[in-house]
């Protein structure tokens, strides 16, 4: 990406996932406790990110969109597109900074929904960047399906519960994301990866 599209990438400013997550649990007579249940999330945590004071992070909205029945491009798209052929222009990406829920103010780190159109689609792609940080700081997730992660810039580190894997610009990852897993850059830019999701069957 050029610095002119850096500069034109939209923020999550324009996005309201939490107002949408409260609007599907509600159709679908969820209680938000029912719901935070599901999600193994704290109650005041899912009450967060419905009143759109925290984003979920991939896992989580990957989590969401299988259990309210909607793609994950749904969060990032009022307009429902008939398509066969989806083109997202630089411009058009939606960025989304993910910051903890125990540290108000930090990014943990940035994702861009790189096909936000298609509600339909079996796999998503994004763009993250995964920011410095120390180990005890590393956000674990685990949720169904398999994750491609492909190296674009920096140097990033790849951690279960049982093994560390660093990986540099043009080296690629397949992993089951049902395991314990979690990211971080190891150098003091961020790392920017092409990761693309598939939530399962």
């Amino acid at each position: 990406m050029n610095e002119n599209a850096k500069d034109t990438v939209k923020t999550d400013e324009r996005l309201r996932i939490g107002r949408k997550i409260k609007e599907l649990r509600q159709k679908k007579n969820l209680t938000l406790e029912s719901l935070a249940e599901k999600l193994d999330l704290k109650e005041n945590i899912l009450t967060r990110i419905e009143n759109d004071r925290f984003v979920p992070p991939l896992g989580t909205l990957l989590k969401l969109s299988r259990i309210l029945d909607v793609s994950m491009a749904y969060f990032f798209e009022d307009e429902v597109v008939v398509e066969k052929i989806f083109i997202t222009r630089s411009n058009d990406r939606v960025k989304v900074k993910v910051k903890p829920f125990y540290q108000e103010g930090e990014v943990e780190y940035i994702y861009e929904s790189l096909e936000p159109k298609n509600q339909n689609k079996h796999i998503e792609p994004f763009l993250v960047h995964f920011q410095p940080m120390e180990v005890s700081d590393i956000l674990y997730m685990s949720h169904e399906g398999e994750e491609f992660h492909f190296v674009l810039e920096g140097k990033l580190e790849f951690r279960t519960d049982d093994r560390v894997e660093v990986l540099e610009a043009g080296d690629s990852l397949f992993f089951e994301s049902g395991m314990n897993h979690g990211f971080r850059a190891l150098t003091e830019v961020p790392a920017k990866v092409l990761v693309v999701l598939w939530g399962g069957a």
